[in-house]
């Protein structure tokens, strides 16, 4: 959420954000009032408290009984002003950064291009046929286990899997590697390794409220019983890693690399994307979150971008960098960027990563700061990102990496973990 001092200050920036991000509209001369009137009852509240102190010290006891009383009833009063007061202010997006265009998906800029289109002399097919063909993919009969939006995966399919998750975390570990990438990037950051994390894939839907992800509700799965949410990426259980807590300037930044399952309801996407594994209820993926002074989260950022260009070049697919707009950002969003790849069996280009920069939004609903070398106790500022959504990842391989005669050669990259060069029929 946004400091209420910033948005008394800048309330036109504000209204902006609401209105380009398409949000709901926001009383905000009730979140004023409600804000000066929470601020005089906990000053009254101060005040009472020490009055009662003196009280008994002096031991009237009739004066303490008096304050106890009067003290009961605004103490009464405050959860209620601050329900209401956080509710509102919650509601709230983040301020969009300079750069990010205006307006709906459409308003998307392409900020540059990689790589070479694939040139078939065959009519190239859709991952969900080659996987069929292969016996690598079966949504058929995971549609009668499970429903629709399921899938098996099967096979060398499998083990390709893996080896990206050894790409992914190998290069995450190698500082002399992510000290190349900040260079080609540009950036002068502090350089650490990641931390490997296997998060829990449930939590507390207050926790994820605190992240900013719990809504829209129609798209988690949620165990009212147990008041428990399944996690829609890894980050959602990884950026709570330091909720309530005052991290050292001197250990910052802190980096970690999070491999999970991830479940959606995909509410929205009826009739969507229906075919192959391209948008599931269940997938894996790698996520990244990094905690980092606020001077240095734009380097951040593009850092974290230049390690998802990295691991695509490695693997020779086709890419495009993707600026998103307001109307395409998360309501926590500072900036978003996307990678797109080339996916030939469909003609078109597919959202294979973001990144995205939240400044402190987050971390100010997740009371998580930093104490600087000066003593100063600010908010830290949150990045999270895409290493790789699995099923993502192997339809960009299967699609440009598939021959004539229904076999799929191997990135070179991979090879060595899968200790083959072609994915074929029966193998």
């Amino acid at each position: 959420m946004l400091d209420i001092k910033f948005i008394r200050e800048n309330r036109d920036i504000v209204e902006r954000a609401i209105r380009d991000k398409n949000t709901e509209p926001i009383d905000f001369d009730r979140l004023f009032a409600l804000y000066e009137e929470r601020k005089d009852l906990r000053s009254r509240i101060d005040d009472l408290n020490a009055a009662r102190n003196r009280a008994a010290k002096e031991q009237n006891h009739e004066e303490g009984k008096r304050l106890k009383g009067e003290l009961a009833a605004l103490e009464e009063r405050l959860p209620k002003l601050e329900k209401e007061f956080i509710a509102l202010l919650t509601k709230i997006p983040n301020v969009p950064s300079a750069d990010t265009p205006v307006g709906d998906e459409s308003a998307n800029k392409i900020l540059r291009q990689w790589g070479t289109k694939p040139h078939f002399d065959f009519e190239p097919k859709a991952h969900w046929d080659l996987g069929r063909e292969l016996g690598i993919i079966d949504s058929e009969k995971a549609a009668e286990v499970s429903g629709a939006r399921f899938s098996y995966l099967k096979g060398d399919l499998v083990l390709m899997q893996f080896a990206l998750m050894r790409l992914a975390f190998s290069t995450l570990g190698d500082t002399q590697t992510l000290s190349k990438i900040a260079e080609d990037a540009g950036v002068n950051i502090n350089i650490t390794p990641f931390i490997p994390v296997l998060p829990p894939v449930f939590m507390r839907t207050a926790v994820m409220n605190r992240m900013a992800r719990l809504h829209p509700m129609d798209e988690r799965y949620v165990f009212e019983k147990d008041d428990l949410v399944l996690v829609g990426s890894a980050e959602h259980t990884i950026g709570p890693l330091h909720m309530d807590e005052i991290i050292e300037e001197k250990n910052m930044p802190i980096r970690y690399a999070g491999f999970s399952t991830a479940f959606r309801r995909e509410a929205g996407a009826a009739g969507k994307d229906t075919r192959g594994i391209l948008r599931q209820h269940q997938f894996d993926k790698i996520e990244l979150e990094t905690f980092v002074m606020p001077e240095k989260s734009m380097d951040e950022q593009n850092f974290i971008v230049g390690i998802q260009e990295y691991l695509m070049q490695r693997l020779e697919l086709p890419y495009q960098v993707v600026l998103k707009s307001t109307g395409d950002q998360g309501t926590p969003n500072h900036r978003g960027i996307d990678i797109e790849t080339w996916m030939p069996g469909q003609h078109t280009y597919r959202e294979t990563h973001t990144s995205d920069l939240m400044t402190s939004y987050q971390s100010r609903r997740l009371n998580t700061r930093v104490r600087g070398k000066d003593g100063k106790i600010e908010f830290v500022h949150m990045n999270d990102a895409t290493v790789f959504a699995m099923g993502r990842t192997l339809i960009a391989i299967m699609e440009n990496y598939q021959q004539e005669d229904g076999s799929i050669i191997i990135p070179e990259v991979l090879r060595s973990f899968i200790g083959k060069d072609v994915i074929k029929k029966n193998q």
